[in-house]
């Protein structure tokens, strides 16, 4: 069979695009690979890396491709107009990342900052939620992830949950969060003994916890302070 006449169920599993991306990531395929994805398929007369190829080809690569309007896409053979909002909706979403900056960021400098970016959220709640701040070098926060919901118990707030998604997202630091729901933020014994056990973890991992902080009623008690960590 001539390889231009080629569809791509004819390509074996281990050279198809999404079964690379998912075996080996992202960085493992090449600009057309990555968008034969968003298209998904080709036409009857090529596949779908084919008609990538030729749309990289027609804008010259990506410089010319990130300005390309919706007729200017559709225009070329096989791509309609479902196609290329998927282009260019990747497009988009690539030039806000590029565009996103530090300063667009909350800052924690102290137990305040970091009480007053979770107060509103976590005051009213009437469960316990064990929530993590992951920080960059910067102090700023990268992410905020619900780790736990329920009463606190060493044995069930496991750090393996805490650090995952740090490790996962290059975190400097952490700072873990848990509301009392009765109002009152007075540490608990159980507090006391999760704090210590995160803190003496996280300095094997090397990323540090700054702080457990227990959010009441309009009110919050830094266990950092209390001398736990």
């Amino acid at each position: 069979m001539d390889s231009e006449s080629l569809l791509i169920k004819d390509f074996p599993e281990s050279e198809r695009p999404r079964e690379r991306f998912v075996q080996k990531g992202p960085e493992s395929l090449s600009t057309h690979e990555l968008i034969a994805i968003l298209l998904r398929t080709g036409t009857k007369d090529e596949s779908v890396l084919q008609l990538s190829n030729r749309l990289i080809k027609h804008f010259e690569g990506l410089r010319l491709l990130k300005d390309a309007t919706l007729d200017e896409i559709t225009s070329i053979k096989g791509i309609g107009t479902a196609k290329a909002i998927q282009v260019l909706a990747a497009v988009e979403i690539g030039r806000r990342i590029s565009n996103l900056t530090y300063e667009e960021r909350y800052s924690i400098r102290s137990p305040e900052d970091g009480a007053n970016y979770v107060m509103h959220d976590m005051r009213f709640l009437s469960q316990e939620h064990f929530v993590c701040l992951y920080l960059n070098t910067k102090n700023q926060v990268l992410s905020k992830q619900t780790v736990f919901i329920g009463s606190l118990n060493a044995s069930i707030v496991h750090p393996r949950e805490v650090f995952k998604e740090a490790l996962k997202r290059s975190a400097a630091s952490v700072i873990c969060v848990h509301n009392h729901p009765s109002g009152d933020p007075t540490p608990s014994r159980e507090d006391i003994e999760v704090t210590k056990r995160l803190g003496e973890c996280g300095k094997i991992i090397g990323i540090e916890v700054l702080d457990h902080l227990i959010i009441g009623e309009n009110k919050f008690v830094s266990l950092k302070e209390k001398g736990y960590l």
